[in-house]
C-alpha cells in the first residue's frame, strides 16, 4: 500500500476520527487543516476564533460548510444566515459568500467542481 497515492491526506486510514478533534482553536486566528485538495475536490477543516472571518469572495464550485462545534454568520449572494452544530449550507458556485465566526466555531468545507472538459453533469 506504500506505493497507492492517497486521495486524501492528514487524516488516519482505516480507523474512527472525531474529525471536530483534528483542527484546534488558535487566538485570534482561522486554522486550518487540509484533507483533500484535488482539482474536482477540496475538503478542509476550520477553525475560527470568535471574530474572525473569511472575507467575502467566490469560488468556482459549489461549496458546503458542514458546522461542527459553536456558530457561523454566513452571507451568501444577498442573504445572511446563521449556522450552527450540526446545521449545513450550501453556497452556490460564482456567488459572493463570506463566513465569520458568531462564536468560536469549526467547519468542515467541501467544495466541488465542475470537472473540466465534461458538459451537462
Amino acid at each position: 500500500m506504500a506505493d497507492k497515492k492517497e486521495l486524501i491526506k492528514n487524516i488516519d486510514f482505516s480507523q474512527p476520527v472525531t474529525l471536530v478533534d483534528l483542527v484546534d482553536y488558535e487566538d485570534g486566528r482561522v486554522v486550518s487543516r487540509t484533507l483533500a485538495a484535488k482539482p474536482h475536490v477540496n475538503i478542509t477543516l476550520f477553525a475560527f476564533d470568535k471574530g474572525e472571518e473569511i472575507s467575502a469572495h467566490t469560488s468556482p464550485g459549489d461549496a458546503m460548510v458542514q458546522v461542527l462545534d459553536g456558530e457561523a454568520l454566513i452571507h451568501v449572494g444577498d442573504k445572511d444566515l446563521t449556522a450552527k452544530a450540526g446545521e449545513v449550507v450550501v453556497m452556490p458556485a460564482n456567488v459572493p459568500h463570506s463566513v465569520a465566526a458568531a462564536s468560536r466555531f469549526k467547519m468542515l468545507l467541501t467544495v466541488v467542481k465542475q470537472p473540466v472538459g465534461i458538459q451537462g453533469c
